[in-house]
């Protein structure tokens, strides 16, 4: 670890840059902050100040986009329901495996999905409970292990055709859900630390200043592509900091190691290029087939789907997954109370 002033000036540095990524689209705080942070600090450590950070920013995200509650909580809610076992298993995982190991996974998994997501990969995927329960415990053990769950909520929102206000009232409902109850289950199981507590005092003013500046400035900039512009930075830390941890694991030398960081400096310079290549082809084609249009972005997120096809079943999938939430809501609670003697 090196030295603590050098620790604690960049980890500042990037809680700010990410506090105002997060006041700009809404997520984004844990996706720049912990691959940057595990450089320095192990996941459980880290884990329970950038959780604690996003219950107040989640609920921030929310409150400013209550608009958008009423047309997607029901679509959200079969994610929520597969969050609480997932989140449970995640923090297991993560209170009892080796932090180098831990740190490998958290790379392993995110950096495949962020290129994923800088790529813009378009599927529509109907929003149904086999869907969302299955993705919402995947997601569960994904934030619980490593706090970070934009990337693949991104793809999959991505792809339901909602419009901006709506996605965002998504985005907002399933990670104040997620990182509320894994703030309680951190708690329960003791990961709350007073390490942890001098990182949560370095990231609050930041929080404080980066969020609404974010969400200002963002007004006067073209959304898309300072999004892109993001993912492109997320994409060279984690492949940098993917490269470290596998030196640190004895897994492979330097330079050697080095060779994920310059496939992934390779890969999203390639989707950088595509991205901006077709934006410029859009722009092009709106002004020959309409020159009186304005030149701003479409407020609906585009799909390929418009209306869901009917399903004979519907009924009995959303009955079984109210069944299946009042399952996971009580196995949630017994993991976390206290276990009961029988006399």
């Amino acid at each position: 670890m090196p030295p603590l002033d050098t620790a604690v000036i960049i980890l500042a540095g990037i809680a700010f840059l990410a506090a105002f990524v997060n006041g700009a689209l809404g997520y984004g705080f844990s996706s720049l902050t912990v691959p940057v942070a595990l450089v320095f600090y192990a996941n459980r450590i880290l884990n329970p100040a950038v959780v604690l950070v996003e219950v107040a920013t989640n609920f921030y995200v929310l409150f400013i986009n209550l608009t958008g509650v009423a047309a997607v909580w029901k679509k959200v809610l079969p994610i929520i329901t597969g969050l609480l076992p997932g989140i449970g298993i995640g923090a297991l995982v993560l209170a009892t495996l080796q932090p180098g190991w831990i740190k490998l996974g958290t790379y392993a998994l995110i950096l495949p999905l962020i290129l994923v997501q800088a790529a813009g990969w378009r599927r529509p995927i109907r929003q149904t409970w086999w869907v969302g329960l299955p993705f919402g415990t995947a997601l569960g053990i994904l934030y619980s292990v490593t706090t970070i769950s934009g990337p693949p909520l991104a793809i999959l929102f991505n792809n339901q055709g909602l419009v901006k206000t709506e996605f965002r009232a998504g985005l907002a409902l399933v990670r104040v859900a997620e990182s509320s109850v894994t703030a309680i289950v951190y708690y329960e199981l003791g990961l709350f630390t007073a390490e942890s507590q001098n990182i949560l005092w370095v990231f609050v003013p930041c929080v404080a200043i980066g969020v609404p500046l974010g969400a200002y400035v963002i007004r006067h900039l073209d959304a898309e592509t300072f999004r892109r512009i993001c993912m492109s930075f997320d994409a060279w830390v984690v492949g940098f900091g993917f490269s470290r941890v596998l030196i640190e694991l004895n897994l492979a030398e330097s330079p050697w190691a080095y060779v994920v960081l310059v496939l992934t400096f390779l890969i999203d310079g390639y989707l950088l290029y595509m991205f901006f290549t077709r934006r410029a082809a859009r722009r092009s084609e709106r002004a020959l087939l309409t020159p009186g249009a304005p030149n701003g972005p479409d407020n609906r997120i585009a799909s390929g789907m418009t209306e869901p096809p009917y399903d004979p079943l519907a009924r009995l999938n959303t009955d079984l997954g109210y069944v299946v939430a009042i399952l996971a809501i009580a196995m949630l609670v017994f993991a976390v109370l206290p276990p009961s003697r029988l006399p």
